[in-house]
């Protein structure tokens, strides 16, 4: 079923007196249960999109429907809303809290995301989560003793466990090697089918275009080929 759609939208961001359009009416529907790629050279737009598509920026033009809802009529805590409750975000980097161990980082997303779970339930949450990405042994473990590849898997489980409707990842495995890269992007895929969410991606990594649904290769803001 089809959650996400990006309507004709378009970007422009002024320098002085010149204006450059990043994004050239773009179109593209996102499902259920399914990872989409997109890819192509640094400043083809891809990354634009994903933060327009997001709520993290506005389009200059165009529609995005989420859940039937047009997100770009909606007011800013409207958007923030929808982004902490039915969106989920992975980065290049893990960003976790230095302070706070693996199990604290999930019970704070939850906070954020404004659970009305009881303490109880909310460990419950993050005991399964945190099983399903293969961190469960380490939840009492603050970020500076965890690896790389362990630093993203907490990542993916913090995006995750308030069940989001669409996860967005912004080159979730460029900082990791190649194994690594395969077994997080392996993670995505599996918890996209699992939890049965949308995945839009963004990578410059040709490997971990196998473990996509569909791939979006971009060129001066526009979409040059769609894939299956």
């Amino acid at each position: 079923m089809t959650i996400f759609t990006i309507d004709e939208v378009r970007k422009t961001f002024t320098n002085g007196e010149v204006k450059e359009e990043i994004l050239k009416g773009i179109n593209l529907s996102l499902k259920e249960g399914e990872v989409t790629a997109l890819v192509g050279a640094s400043g083809s737009g891809k990354s634009t999109l994903l933060t327009i598509a997001a709520g993290l920026q506005p389009a200059s033009n165009g529609q995005i429907l989420f859940e039937g809802k047009n997100m770009t009529t909606m007011s800013a805590e409207q958007i923030r809303k929808v982004r902490a409750n039915k969106f989920g975000f992975v980065f290049q980097f893990a960003h976790l809290v230095p302070f706070l161990t693996v199990e604290e980082q999930l019970m704070l997303m939850l906070d954020v995301s404004e659970s009305t779970l009881s303490k109880q339930a909310r460990k419950a949450e993050v005991n399964t989560i945190l099983q399903l990405v293969g961190m469960d042994h380490r939840k009492k473990a603050y970020p500076a003793s965890l690896s790389g590849g362990e630093k993203q898997r907490v990542a993916i489980a913090r995006a995750m466990i308030h069940k989001p409707k669409v996860l967005f990842a912004d080159e979730p495995t460029a900082s990791l090697d190649s194994k690594r890269s395969k077994d997080i992007m392996i993670l995505i895929r599996d918890l996209t089918k699992t939890l049965n969410i949308t995945t839009l991606m963004v990578t410059h990594d040709e490997e971990m275009l196998s473990y996509a649904d569909h791939i979006i290769k971009m060129s001066d803001g526009l979409i040059l080929k769609n894939e299956d």
